[in-house]
């Protein structure tokens, strides 16, 4: 690129961002703590993550013309001070669904392992039905859950009875959350799970969290859990991050450092829709590389050994080899061990140096002959299957 190339800053964590958009300008990256009022203040396109907080303080006085968030979410945004300057604006809506849905996938097979239940004719009421919960619901619907939908805005819009009103979801096994955060407007969100709320859950019910942290206000849910009106909780994502309540952790069957969505496939989805816009915003060509030409890349196998055995406990084997949930939950237990003054920086260091984690789509389960029952649910979960010869 040459000197009057426009200067793009990226966060340093997202993968890719430098060999992409070091086509587009020159490139600096920059981790989360160094994007600051000075550093950007001659860069002509900034791309974040969720961590950044992009509004006035940030951006008054600079050169950015342009943002770009690699998330589906757009609160740590503001995006009325963005339009009221002219800056342009893209984020990724869908990119990281499928992870999303796979994250759920685990969960809901580790609840079913852990506490000895069936899914299969279980129920559970989907909030959100966009991208990612359109997804959650065929999961579940794959599992053998009974799914129902709530989601005013298409309810509104598409006149489709099939969105219910989201007290006929309070009766579900499961509900799991999938909103944008909004504060203002008929479909506000924050705290929109209150002590009302989740008092209104059938006794005994198990809430799920991957949308935004503040979606459930923390307090009520913690009283929820500690009177066991609620069974369970799964939360991915945390009210005050990265500075989490230790108390509601302790509670919760399952908690993560909000990286549901953080498949490498998720991040590459978005990487590449944000530099399409850059693209675009630029008016030059683009053509998209994941960096993966050319490498001969093989698919990991799993191997399933059992020729009989329970199908939920099969599958949550085959699930549980391609995303361990659970190591995740281990290892944002062990912010408990460090001072409380680093807890953030414990937090936001899991998320940045997350491991590696593929899609269900790069994986081949090797399924014993005689296992038909469940082959069928692998393939439809997204894996490749083959059959190999029984164990015995």
């Amino acid at each position: 690129m040459t000197s009057d190339s426009p200067l793009i800053i990226v966060n340093k964590n997202t993968p890719r961002a430098v060999e992409t958009f070091g086509r587009l300008g020159n490139v600096r990256a920059l981790r989360t703590e160094e994007i600051t009022s000075d550093t950007v203040k001659d860069a002509d396109i900034l791309v974040v993550r969720s961590e950044t907080k992009v509004d006035r303080s940030l951006l008054e006085g600079s050169k950015v013309k342009f943002v770009g968030t690699v998330t589906i979410g757009t609160d740590h945004c503001d995006l009325a001070y963005l339009d009221s300057h002219g800056i342009g604006f893209a984020s990724a809506p869908g990119s990281n669904a499928n992870s999303v849905a796979e994250y759920v996938t685990a969960a809901l097979l580790t609840w079913a392992q852990r506490t000895k239940q069936e899914l299969q004719g279980k129920s559970i009421g989907v909030v959100g039905v966009g991208n990612v919960g359109k997804k959650v619901a065929r999961m579940a619907r794959i599992l053998g859950l009974t799914v129902h939908l709530n989601d005013p805005p298409l309810r509104r819009t598409t006149g489709d009875p099939s969105y219910l009103p989201l007290d006929e979801l309070m009766g579900a096994d499961f509900v799991t959350l999938h909103v944008p955060l909004t504060r203002t407007g008929e479909d506000a969100t924050h705290h929109f799970f209150d002590e009302s709320r989740l008092g209104k859950i059938k006794k005994g019910s198990v809430l799920i969290n991957t949308s935004r942290g503040a979606v459930v206000e923390s307090s009520a849910l913690c009283s929820a859990l500690q009177s066991r009106h609620l069974s369970a909780a799964i939360l991915d994502v945390w009210e005050g991050e990265p500075d989490i309540d230790i108390d509601l952790l302790d509670k919760v069957m399952l908690g993560t450092p909000h990286i549901a969505g953080y498949s490498l496939d998720g991040k590459l989805n978005a990487v590449r829709m944000i530099a399409e816009a850059v693209a675009r915003f630029l008016n030059v060509p683009f053509q998209w590389s994941d960096g993966f030409e050319g490498a001969e890349i093989k698919p990991a196998r799993i191997r399933l050994r059992d020729r009989a055995g329970r199908k939920e406990e099969s599958l949550y084997r085959v699930v549980h080899r391609a995303y361990d949930i659970e190591l995740d939950d281990y290892m944002l237990r062990k912010i408990t061990t460090v001072s409380t003054e680093h807890r953030g920086k414990y937090f936001m260091k899991l998320r940045a140096g997350y491991r590696v984690r593929r899609e269900f789509g790069n994986r081949i389960a090797d399924v014993p002959e005689g296992r038909e029952d469940i082959r069928e649910i692998i393939q439809e979960l997204g894996f490749m299957t083959e059959v190999t010869e029984a164990v015995r």
